[in-house]
């Protein structure tokens, strides 16, 4: 399946990037990991979210992520995403990937929220918008592994609407309205 004429530039070039790394054979809750990353880009697409984000969610584990360590590229080739989803996008992917998410999650919405880097094992102190389009992305993310695995509302998804519900602040309307209408 290609992508449709409505979706970011870019879209095909890493769709066509991610069955040449294998992401189509890669197993992952509803099926692949491909058709994971499509309902993800999907998902955040219903939200109206800018087109940059939307090719974040295509590409999110690019680089794996502290819940799913399977990576298609090491971050020593991060150019070669660039390349295909530009920069902004790019780096909405290593943003996310990096993430600590023991050390991180907690603070996400503090007056001061801090920032663990699972990768270089650093702390910094993301800008609001990293932080907005985080929670968006790790949002939409899990609330696809929800719709595709019930079983995973009623063990992890007990979880998630406190975590969401936190997160809050940093959701568009749309994030906030699928929250509520899946995990609850």
């Amino acid at each position: 399946m290609d992508a449709p004429d409505d979706t970011p530039p870019g879209t095909s070039e890493a769709l066509a990037l991610l069955r040449e790394l294998g992401a189509e054979k890669i197993d992952h809750p509803g099926g692949t990991l491909l058709a994971h990353l499509m309902r993800v880009r999907e998902r955040l697409a219903r939200w109206q979210a800018r087109p940059a984000l939307q090719l974040a969610g295509l590409c999110h584990a690019f680089y794996g992520t502290d819940g799913f360590a399977t990576a298609l590229l090491p971050t020593e080739r991060r150019a070669e995403l660039r390349a295909v989803i530009g920069t902004e996008a790019e780096e909405l992917v290593h943003f996310y990937a990096s993430c600590d998410r023991t050390a991180s999650y907690p603070t996400l919405v503090d007056p001061a929220p801090s920032f663990h880097d699972r990768f270089t094992d650093t702390t910094s102190a993301p800008t609001l918008q990293q932080l907005q389009d985080f929670a968006e992305l790790t949002v939409a993310n899990e609330l696809d592994l929800v719709d595709q695995n019930p079983s995973w509302k009623a063990h992890g998804g007990a979880d998630l609407l406190p975590l969401f519900t936190r997160f809050r602040p940093l959701l568009t309307p749309e994030a906030w309205q699928d929250c509520e209408a899946t995990l609850t």
